[in-house]
């Protein structure tokens, strides 16, 4: 018996089907090999020996950037001495914990192979890393103080910050507001500008309290999500010498740069949380790299621009092989095919330097996420696929390429295979998928609609009895969120519909 399938795609302007043998998909972004860890470079048995040399046995983050005098500058959250038991945060006796909201830390190490060495720390004494940024320590008002990103603009160092106010369940936390801190003298003392701030809302929903920052022909950008780990990701940018000039940001509304902060509109779809992006001389394009809540994986996306459009996201590192995953910040001085990059674990509570391979094989962007169900190790589709009836996941041999394909198979009703993308508004792009269905499946759809279930373009047709390509092209109009979809709506007879390799690219 075959297999049924089903799946969720782009949509369509107009429609063509082409023989059962055309080119290979287009690739989700950059291929990674699995990451690998290089060493750990914090807490009891590191590389740095950060418990003898700084008084820091338990930390998280490790954001990175360059300071543009030869060293990478290191940023660490909520730190802990010696009196830290673990696992995870803020475990211990409070008297010898030895709390510290953040800390700064040097490296001149470019021999990243074995590892990164911390060279020296910003410290209150002798041997003791200090905390840069001030923080209240008090629950439901200013918890802690982390800071999310840092960049170089001349000599002046600039790190943005959240004001935590509470934690949540897992996953979640809660922001007062974010905001810009800056040193003269290399991350020695700090400056918090009381103007250059993101106020979160009442609904605790801003879009730029955690960030990701780089420079680019004379502006900073800032790649913005909101508090905690299931939001997508925003633009703005500000002139270099702007930076705390608050209403000097602009921010990217699909079409072009507003003063207006409520216009900016997703550049990547969530969940995306502690984002790092980096220009990748190797590949000419620009990387984007952070933690997929739901998928418990580290994810990298690519572009060749910053307002995208930005491709389907690869799996780099997984929950399963480093539990408790999170943090993840690109290494600004990683070159050629190897990435290295930070990454933390919740149990030992401590940073690690990872490594991973990448490629490209020159296909077109695809923006949609796991386009060949490759990544999915269940019966039942999972993020980012969402489905709607009744399917699954086939990994036998039913597949046109891999292992594995969707499938939806009923008799009754409407069954679809859904994925959310980013595009850009007025951009026109194409869809197209691997398609096979029961002979007898009569009535089959593949397009795209808005969040809200309105139609902007879809195709309908009938069988397929063997693998066959459907394109369908559309245009974005107003919207930088879709949900492109496929599946069939049965009449009464047992029917099923397979697809597999789904693309989704812009082309114009």
């Amino acid at each position: 018996m075959q297999k049924r399938f089903a799946l969720v795609l782009a949509a369509v302007l107009g429609a063509a089907l082409l023989p059962d043998s055309a080119s290979p998909p287009a690739q989700a972004a950059p291929v990674p090999s699995p990451a690998v860890q290089v060493a750990k470079l914090t807490g009891l048995g590191s590389i740095n020996d950060t418990e003898d040399r700084f008084a820091l046995k338990a930390t998280d983050l490790g954001i990175l950037w360059d300071n543009g005098s030869g060293e990478i500058l290191t940023a660490f959250g909520d730190s802990y001495g010696t009196g830290w038991t673990g696992p995870g945060g803020g475990v211990g006796d409070p008297a010898t914990i030895d709390w510290r909201c953040n800390l700064l830390f040097r490296s001149k190490d470019r021999t990243l192979a074995d590892g990164m060495t911390l060279d020296s720390a910003a410290e209150d004494r002798p041997g003791h890393a200090k905390q840069f940024l001030d923080c209240k320590k008090v629950d439901r008002d200013e918890h802690t103080v982390i800071p999310t990103a840092g960049i170089a603009v001349g000599k002046r160092q600039y790190v943005h910050y959240m004001s935590v106010n509470y934690w949540g369940p897992a996953g979640s936390w809660f922001t007062n507001y974010s905001g810009f801190a800056y040193s003269d003298d290399n991350g020695e003392t700090w400056t918090k500008d009381p103007y250059a701030r993101w106020q979160n809302s009442s609904q605790w929903d801003n879009n730029f309290q955690m960030a990701a920052l780089v420079r680019d022909h004379g502006y900073v950008y800032m790649i913005g999500t909101p508090n905690g780990r299931f939001g997508n990701a925003q633009l703005a940018r500000a002139p270099e010498q702007q930076v705390l000039t608050k209403n000097a940001w602009r921010y990217w509304d699909g079409r072009g740069w507003s003063a207006r902060e409520s216009a900016a509109v997703p550049i990547a779809i969530g969940p995306v949380s502690e984002v790092s992006v980096q220009w990748n001389a190797y590949l000419g394009k620009w990387l984007m790299m952070y933690l997929d809540e739901q998928r418990a994986s580290v994810v990298l996306r690519s572009a060749t621009s910053l307002t995208g459009p930005w491709s389907g996201s690869r799996v780099v590192a997984k929950g399963t092989e480093f539990p408790g995953l999170y943090g993840t910040y690109m290494h600004p001085w990683s070159s050629g095919p190897d990435l290295y990059f930070t990454m933390s674990q919740w149990d030992p509570y401590n940073v690690f330097l990872m490594r991973t391979k990448l490629s490209d094989d020159g296909s077109p962007v695809n923006l949609v996420t796991d386009p060949g169900f490759e990544e999915q190790t269940g019966t039942t589709p999972a993020a980012p696929w969402q489905l709607n009836g009744r399917g699954g996941i086939d990994t036998t041999d039913l597949s046109r390429t891999g292992k594995n394909n969707a499938y939806l198979r009923d008799s009754i009703g409407a069954h679809s295979v859904q994925q959310n993308v980013a595009v850009r508004p007025g951009h026109r792009y194409r869809l197209s998928a691997w398609v096979r269905t029961a002979e007898n499946n009569r009535d089959t759809a593949i397009g795209v609609r808005t969040l809200a279930g309105r139609t902007i373009k879809a195709v309908r047709g009938g069988a397929h009895p063997a693998y066959t390509k459907v394109s369908v092209e559309f245009d974005s109009g107003r919207e930088s969120l879709v949900q492109v979809y496929a599946g069939f709506v049965g009449h009464g007879q047992d029917v099923w519909f397979q697809l597999d390799d789904v693309v989704l690219e812009e082309i114009r």
